[in-house]
């Protein structure tokens, strides 16, 4: 099978690619030539993800999957949330959000948080949604070379590691986006037979 993962991210491609078998192969945008900026334009992470699936399945005619994924932080109102990757504005990029974000949890006792994914797939036309999270909470300095994002300060439940300081083998039993995709490979079998 082959099938478009629906992102610009390359480290979310390399995560993906080092969850699925190999019986699967996992193309992304610059192996399908597209090459422009996906849409997202709703409030929330599935109707992101959607669009994102839906553009490139209606523009470029390949089944594909996309997510959208937000870090929600209990003691702010669930924020960044769906503005997780915008957090400190436009033109902003991980180390922005991040201070951004223990900048806004100063003083906060409580620093809780949730990484949430949700994938959208169109196989033939139908559309399917897969979610997963990951609790954990938010740390005050960063810690960790790995990873993208947020994961230098996200220590999730139960580790004494930030996901930036774990392999990708060890994030992949335990990531909202692994546990997502492990649903949607779920699926696939399901689909195949």
């Amino acid at each position: 099978m082959k099938i478009v993962f629906a992102t610009n991210n390359l480290n979310k491609l390399t995560e993906i690619r080092s969850i699925v078998s190999n019986n699967i192969e996992i193309l992304s945008l610059s192996d399908i030539n597209c090459h422009e900026e996906l849409p997202e334009t709703h409030d929330t992470l599935s109707e992101n993800a959607n669009e994102k699936a839906r553009f490139v399945y209606d523009k470029y005619g390949f089944n594909c999957f996309a997510d959208d994924t937000g870090l929600e932080v209990i003691s702010l109102n669930g924020d960044p949330g769906v503005y997780s990757a915008r957090y400190a504005g436009p033109e902003c990029d991980a180390e922005n959000n991040m201070n951004k974000l223990i900048n806004k949890l100063d003083g906060h006792e409580d620093r809780s948080a949730k990484f949430r994914t949700v994938i959208s797939l169109i196989i033939n036309g139908s559309e399917y949604s897969f979610e997963g999270s990951c609790s954990g909470k938010i740390i005050d300095k960063k810690i960790g070379a790995k990873g993208f994002g947020y994961d230098p300060i996200f220590i999730p439940d139960n580790f004494n590691l930030t996901f930036a300081q774990m392999t990708l083998e060890q994030k992949a039993l335990i990531s909202h986006r692994a546990l997502a995709v492990k649903k949607l490979l779920v699926f696939f079998n399901l689909y195949e037979k």
